[in-house]
This record gives C-alpha cells, sequence and structure tokens, in this order.
C-alpha cells in the first residue's frame, strides 16, 4: 500500500512543536534532517543535537486529509520556506529503503544499541537491539525515545514485570526484555504498531517473553516498570490507569512531554501515584521518571 510523505523546513526551536502537531494530524512517523549540509562533528555521548533549521518528513496514510494537515504546518512559527512543504508518494518498498539509508547504529546511555536490520553490529557495541520500525513510531533518533532509552539502560529488569504503553515498534519494551524483564506487555492501540512490536521482538529472540495487545480490553495488573512513550494530554488522562498499574517501589518513566508548558501538569497528574519525580530534557522535550511508594528501588 502506498503513504504520503510531507516534507517541511522548520527553524531548530519549533521543531518539537511541529512534530507534535504533526503527529496529533495523524503522522504515523516523523524524521528529522539536515537539509542544507550543516554538519554538527562531534556531539556528547547520548545527546541529539539539532541543525539550525532542520528538515521535517512526516509520513501519513495515503488517503490524508492533506490540505488540513499542510494548512496546519504553515500556520507553524518557523517554518521557514512554506512554499517547501510539499507531498510525495512513498511506496512500501521505498519506505523500507529510505529508512535503512536514514538511521545508523546509535549507543544509548553507556551500554545499549540500536542496530537498524541488516547493519553491521559496531565492534564496541554492548547490549544490541536490532530494530525495524516498519510503520511504527520509536527509532531512537527522537530525543523523547532516546531520552527513554538513556534510561532505560541504567536499570536492572532482571525478573521483571514491565508495561509499554504505547509500545510503538516495541523498542523500549524490547530493550526491557534484552536486560532480563520476564514479561513485557506492549499496548498500542494502532494494529500496525503491535505487528511491529511482535517483529521486533522475534528479530532479538524474546518473543516469549513480550505480549502485545490492543488498550481494550486491557485490564490494570501490577507491574515493576511502566514505560510510557506518547504526549502529553494522553499521559495526564491516562495518570490513574498506568499509576495504579505500578508495584509497590515500582518505576514509570514517562515521555513525549513539550518542555515549555507541559511538563509541570503532567508530573501534577502523577504526583499521587509516584514519589521522587525526576525530569530529564533533551531539545525541548521532557522525560519524567518516579517511583511508586512501597519498597525501595534504586534500579541499579
Amino acid at each position: 500500500m502506498p503513504w504520503a510523505e510531507i516534507s517541511l523546513t522548520v527553524d531548530r526551536e519549533h521543531v518539537p512543536q511541529a512534530e507534535e502537531l504533526l503527529e496529533n494530524h495523524g503522522a504515523l512517523a516523523v524524521t528529522l534532517l539536515d537539509p542544507v549540509d550543516d554538519p554538527v562533528l562531534e556531539p556528547p555521548v547520548g545527546e541529539t543535537p539539532l541543525w539550525p533549521v532542520v528538515e521535517l518528513r512526516a509520513l501519513f496514510p495515503e488517503h490524508a486529509d492533506r490540505d488540513g494537515v499542510l494548512d496546519a504546518v504553515l500556520g507553524l512559527p518557523g517554518v521557514s520556506r512554506p512554499d517547501a512543504a510539499a507531498w510525495t508518494r512513498v511506496e512500501d518498498q521505498d519506505w523500507e529503503r529510505a529508512w535503512l539509508d536514514r538511521f545508523r547504529p546509535m549507543r544509548f546511555g553507556e551500554n545499549l544499541w540500536i542496530v537498524p536490520t541488516g547493519m553491521e553490529v559496531p565492534a564496541d557495541a554492548g547490549q544490541v537491539l536490532r530494530l525495524d520500525p516498519g510503520l511504527a513510531f520509536g527509532t531512537g533518533t527522537h530525543a523523547t525515545t532516546a531520552l527513554c532509552l538513556d534510561w532505560i539502560d541504567s536499570q536492572a529488569f532482571a525478573g521483571c514485570r514491565v508495561l509499554d504503553y504505547g509500545c510503538g515498534s516495541g523498542v523500549l519494551g524490547i530493550a526491557a526484555a534484552l536486560k532480563g524483564a520476564a514479561l513485557v506487555l506492549g499496548i498500542d492501540n494502532d494494529p500496525q504498531a503491535l505487528a511491529a512490536t511482535a517483529d521486533n521482538a522475534g528479530r532479538n529472540g524474546v518473543c516469549d517473553r513480550v505480549r502485545c495487545q490492543l488498550p481494550d480490553p486491557f485490564e490494570p495488573d501490577s507491574f515493576d516498570f511502566v514505560l510510557a512513550n506518547i504526549l502529553a494530554a494522553p499521559l495526564i488522562d491516562l495518570a490513574p490507569r498506568l499509576g495504579g498499574c505500578l508495584a509497590p517501589g515500582g518505576k514509570i518513566v514517562l515521555s513525549g512531554i513539550l518542555a515549555a508548558g507541559q511538563a509541570d501538569a503532567v508530573a501534577e497528574a502523577y504526583a499521587p501515584y509516584v514519589e521522587h519525580i525526576e525530569r530529564a530534557e533533551r531539545d525541548g522535550w521532557v522525560r519524567l521518571t518516579g517511583i511508586a511508594p512501597g519498597r525501595s528501588g534504586d534500579g541499579t
């Protein structure tokens, strides 16, 4: 089945708002690229620097409301070349090749590596997660996912039960399984995301410990870890459900939160369920972590 991709250029400081708008209008994936060959050399480990002007390419179903999306993005501040915003048709096989062309092995934290399918594993790679996101969100290149993966690398998952809510490609839950989680339950409202999660779990040899399903009929259970990389509004709405899933001393990581005006509201929504809420920020996005009252857990 063919897809539709829109390409536009945005000033660096307005990239988070542009990404959120595209996702809210139904984008299946958003890729950030350098439009003018302005290299960022030798970035510190764990950082994802952006160029002064960033090209965004967003993938949509073929029959998306193109006029509605275009009107919305051209109304954003920082769209530097409105005339350059354009739609192109993308075939399935073209998308697969484009994904392989755009992404490279990446390290998160001290030891966790994401290596796209078909690429050589770096000689110094530690824990390796092979990834093909298909048409699901979650490659590790986005700041929200990278923030979560950095945190996951620092945690001890051996024997734990993990909920990955809004699993996308399954990258977060599969990383937890590779680190020894006994059970990972991936939840997503997109059947293509569930298919991508199942495929990636098999690719990494953890399909016996990774289950995935739609949000309904999901019944709250007790989990040692809850991972949720979605958007601020649904995170707030889901606070009773996700917070209520935490076992005593369980940990939660929340991402997909804009630093400008969203982090405090999300933290407030989860305050009744977790303590010691900590905040990390990258490229205009925020990660929140917290621990449910009960037994102590230092995560190391």
